[in-house]
């Protein structure tokens, strides 16, 4: 869909590193990589320069939910690609929002409805009828079984497994490795196996 359309990358950290492999698997070419520190003139080869506010077409490379929310906020682009490896494996029956990056070997069963600007980390599994909202990242191999909902910018850990059918709110951090069996509310982080809340996030 985006052959030949150069793309910006906004965030010069691991994330960026990423998407960048990423993009180029995909057979496309990142022109320029933004970045509100920019101290090089380069970044892995590719030209490094500060924020401008208005681009083409831009991905926001950055991890961290709510700063990826807040530069999406304060940007304005005619479009946000959706990056997607050509390992993972994506069903033609689910929907993925636009500036969504999903990495190296993840997967996304069918009738899952995914927002925009998530990341759906390397090796996570998104199961059937899941529902995410806006800014959500999965990390690294995490598990969300079918049926569950997330709310906008929640983090699921590494290695985390949400049972079928649970709810997670907004703004949630559920830890590396938890096991989620039961609904989690809003501005929370949970631990643990079962997990548990050990504090507001917010």
């Amino acid at each position: 869909m985006y052959k030949f359309e150069n793309i910006t990358l906004y965030g010069a950290g691991g994330h960026c590193k990423v998407v960048l492999d990423i993009i180029r698997a995909m057979g496309l070419v990142v022109e320029n990589i933004v970045d509100d520190n920019a101290l090089t003139p380069t970044f892995l080869g590719i030209p490094l320069t500060k924020p401008v506010g208005k681009y083409n077409r831009v991905v926001v490379t950055i991890g961290n939910c709510s700063v990826r929310k807040k530069i999406v906020s304060e940007i304005s682009a005619n479009e946000y690609p959706v990056v997607i490896h050509p390992s993972s494996i994506v069903s033609p029956l689910s929907s993925i929002g636009c500036g969504t990056v999903i990495m190296q070997g993840a997967i996304v069963q069918a009738c899952t409805v995914i927002g925009c600007h998530c990341i759906i980390n390397t090796g996570a599994t998104v199961d059937h009828d899941v529902t995410m909202a806006d800014f959500v990242h999965c990390a690294s191999g995490s598990t969300v079984c079918g049926g569950v909902s997330i709310g906008e910018c929640s983090w699921i850990g590494a290695g985390a497994v949400i049972i079928q059918g649970v709810k997670i709110g907004k703004n949630v951090m559920i830890g590396a490795g938890a096991v989620v069996i039961r609904d989690v509310p809003d501005g929370v982080t949970v631990v643990g196996n079962p997990a548990r809340i050990i504090k507001q996030t917010n």
